[in-house]
């Protein structure tokens, strides 16, 4: 009797837990259209006079509110966990960021992933934002949970563990660090969460805590802010390739991936893997979640009023070819899944389309091939399209090193596997 009940409470428990992750993003259950040229194209249209700066400015008024520029960031030393991550291929590091001054400030732990081939050249940067805590991503590790102290094994273990991978993917929390380290990448990862926190109210409340001007802006803003903030900071490390610094996020963070590649001196490239509305999907698309239903319910992620004035026809006056066109000639990996329909990968190609005429413009190749399953890693804009849904996979990986390996890691060479 007492193992039937306890089976019964795991099962409530496993639908409850399946209830508010399928909440989150619901399940694929039908196919992205693969026909562009019958749809919608963006507006307005871009030439070889498209000016990024007012391009930024437009999108901050209709859509993320200001850039946060002039928020004092500082970093600790880092504090090596393992000299011998990987048995002896690299090095795992620990370093705490701060953003900010005064009370309202921010701090948060970020973790290195460093190959040994950096002590004999400067390696490219993958710096990644995650949903979950490091203590998920670097399971089994002497890394430190948000509020500084150490963890104590994975945040995301048993059965909402089990559930997160089945849904998500295997990579949805743990990274493939033995895949990046020797592929000669430093791989850095931050919970974004840990900066600004995904919560309508919470998020407002630590923005204007943390400055008060510029206010009003927006989480997404922020978090795109943070990209650029450890990027910064991590250049200054002579292990790490300054100008081959590429910001990887997925789903909400590959939106602020876009936004710290369009308005960042310091992000060279960015993966945003299904990135959906505010990130590479049309604001205008009725396809999907669409950009309404996402401001409604995530009010924290956009600027202030932004579902209101859309239910009441305001808007959108900007498009996300404008951000995509805002980053060029700086190269875009835009992830993308057949059954991911709510992220609407048909209007990220059109919006890839449109930008493409930027990218042309700057004397880029920029999209390469015709179709949304016409996958060229080496393409400036690179859309890729896979089977399944909203997740990380292996597959996915693969993607981004093949796109990584065409942008930065062919100009390294093999890395180095003799070290003292």
């Amino acid at each position: 009797m007492l193992r039937a009940l306890k089976w019964i409470l795991l099962g409530l428990s496993g639908l409850i837990i399946l209830t508010g992750m399928v909440a989150c993003t619901p399940l694929g259950l039908n196919y992205a259209s693969l026909d562009y040229q019958t749809k919608p194209k963006a507006i307005p249209e871009l030439g070889p006079d498209f000016d990024a700066a007012a391009a930024r400015r437009t999108l901050e008024q209709a859509l993320y509110g200001p850039w946060p520029a002039g928020l004092a960031i500082s970093a600790t030393a880092p504090r090596l966990i393992e000299p011998d991550f990987l048995s002896g291929r690299g090095t795992l590091e620990e370093v705490l960021i701060t953003i900010g001054e005064g009370d309202g400030r921010r701090t948060f732990p970020l973790v290195l992933a460093m190959p040994r081939s950096a002590s004999v050249r400067p390696v490219p940067l993958l710096l990644s934002q995650t949903f979950v805590d490091n203590c998920a991503v670097f399971p089994d590790h002497a890394v430190s949970r948000a509020d500084g102290q150490p963890c104590e094994g994975s945040s995301l273990t048993g059965l909402v563990g089990l559930l997160a991978r089945q849904i998500f993917g295997r990579y949805i929390a743990e990274a493939p660090l033995e895949r990046y380290v020797d592929a000669g990448l430093a791989y850095a990862s931050f919970s974004g969460a840990s900066f600004i926190p995904d919560q309508d109210g919470a998020a407002q409340s630590a923005l204007a805590a943390l400055s008060s001007d510029p206010l009003p802006t927006s989480a997404l803003m922020a978090w795109a802010f943070a990209y650029h903030a450890a990027a910064e900071l991590l250049t200054t490390d002579p292990r790490i390739e300054s100008a081959s610094v590429t910001a990887l996020g997925h789903s909400r963070y590959g939106k602020s991936a876009l936004i710290a590649a369009a308005w960042s001196d310091q992000i060279d490239a960015a993966i945003a893997h299904q990135s959906g509305f505010g990130g590479a999907a049309s604001g205008r698309s009725k396809t999907g979640e669409t950009l309404v239903r996402m401001a409604r319910a995530y009010p924290h992620w956009v600027r202030p009023r932004l579902a209101a004035d859309l239910e009441a026809g305001r808007g959108p006056v900007a498009d996300q070819h404008m951000l995509l066109a805002a980053a060029a000639p700086k190269p875009l990996f835009l992830g993308n899944a057949r059954r991911d329909v709510w992220s609407d990968p048909n209007s990220t190609y059109r919006m890839a389309v449109a930008a493409d005429r930027t990218y042309e413009a700057a004397g880029r190749p920029g999209l390469v091939g015709d179709g949304l399953r016409d996958f060229h890693p080496d393409a400036d804009i690179s859309f890729w399209l896979r089977a399944g849904g909203h997740s990380v996979t292996p597959e996915d990986i693969d993607a981004f090193l093949l796109f990584l390996r065409a942008h930065f890691l062919s100009k390294q060479g093999s890395p180095e596997r003799e070290f003292p």
